[in-house]
């Protein structure tokens, strides 16, 4: 659920990639195309992978402290999105000014919200983390709407963020003053997925006309976040001295596949099967973690977190809904916000 660029992923939503510029004169040819493997089969490697991070970082998190499995995470899937911009042969960007804006993107789409997903899953299930990062949508559009100057929401938008909200509240069992397990490690997963909310919203607004490829700038990104957190790690963790087979392969997969490969993989779909399409591996991303969670680790879930969790992915899938022209035109509806 990438958060790099063009979709985010676990933690992530899915986001449209921005514009693929022309080819200019001096531009390496492009390619063309080899065979495809079917969309059909890629969207459903896509939720696989996404889902399955949750599982990645919570057997990850057995071994290694919540920032070395954030760093690993960024550390894995900038090496691999850098070996394929080298194999495209592709540059990253050079311009100072647009690496600034790829850095705050990286700080909210990658190094903070994995690191809150990684202490989030020291406290709570990796199941309920995964339903909590189904949210990511609907913080999207109320970010969006709040930041973006004519970003007017329609009633469908209006309603989608509400009866997200609302599962919020059915997940956390409010009735119950709101019996998660642990407040504070579901308030983390609940912030991460604000925090890719905002990225997002950040990325269509400073980056999207940049000029640069969706994997160049993904890798920037990436690799910017990885500087971050190497940074603050050493001095807010101790190096870890003992590295177990099983927790390290898993921190390797969370990072070259769940933020690199699968990267790749969406930005294909969307280039396939249409932004609208791909949007939709949205709502599978917490039925494989919340699966896995139960049957790999044996997790229990109470009968209002799946509850809770149909009830945001309805309203998600509300807030995306076109509105009809008519009520477009009583109500002014603004511009519409991406897919995300």
């Amino acid at each position: 659920m990438d958060s790099s660029l063009p979709a985010t992923e676990a933690g992530g939503a899915v986001a449209p990639p921005p514009p693929v510029p022309a080819a200019r004169s001096g531009d390496a040819p492009v390619p063309a195309p080899g065979p495809r493997l079917d969309w059909r089969i890629r969207f459903a490697l896509l939720a696989l992978v996404w889902g399955l991070s949750f599982l990645f970082v919570k057997i990850s998190g057995a071994a290694y402290a919540p920032l070395h499995v954030a760093l690993g995470r960024v550390v894995f899937g900038a090496l691999t999105l850098l070996a394929v911009l080298a194999f495209k042969r592709e540059a990253l960007p050079r311009n100072p000014r647009l690496w600034l804006h790829l850095a705050v993107a990286a700080f909210l789409l990658n190094a903070l919200p994995f690191t809150l997903f990684a202490y989030s899953e020291e406290r709570i299930t990796s199941a309920l983390a995964g339903i909590c990062n189904a949210t990511t949508p609907l913080f999207t559009l109320l970010v969006a709407v709040s930041a973006l100057p004519g970003e007017r929401p329609s009633r469908n938008r209006l309603a989608g963020m509400a009866l997200g909200f609302l599962g919020v509240l059915v997940v956390f069992g409010i009735w119950n003053g709101a019996n998660v397990g642990d407040p504070v490690g579901a308030g983390m997963a609940l912030g991460a997925a604000l925090s890719m909310g905002a990225g997002w919203v950040y990325v269509r607004r400073f980056l999207t006309d940049s000029g640069h490829s969706s994997v160049a700038l993904s890798a920037a990104q990436v690799t910017a976040g990885a500087v971050e957190l190497a940074v603050v790690t050493p001095f807010l963790t101790s190096v870890p001295t003992h590295f177990p087979l099983v927790p390290t392969l898993s921190l390797i997969v969370l990072g070259a596949l769940g933020t690199g490969v699968a990267f790749l993989i969406q930005y294909g779909l969307v280039r396939d099967a249409g932004a609208t399409v791909a949007s939709m591996v949205t709502y599978l991303v917490p039925v494989v973690s919340t699966a896995a969670g139960v049957v790999v680790l044996g997790e229990v879930l109470k009968w209002h977190q799946p509850v809770g969790a149909l009830v945001i992915l309805a309203g998600a899938a509300l807030s995306q809904r076109p509105q009809s022209p008519a009520a477009g035109k009583r109500g002014g509806r603004g511009r519409d916000l991406p897919d995300a």
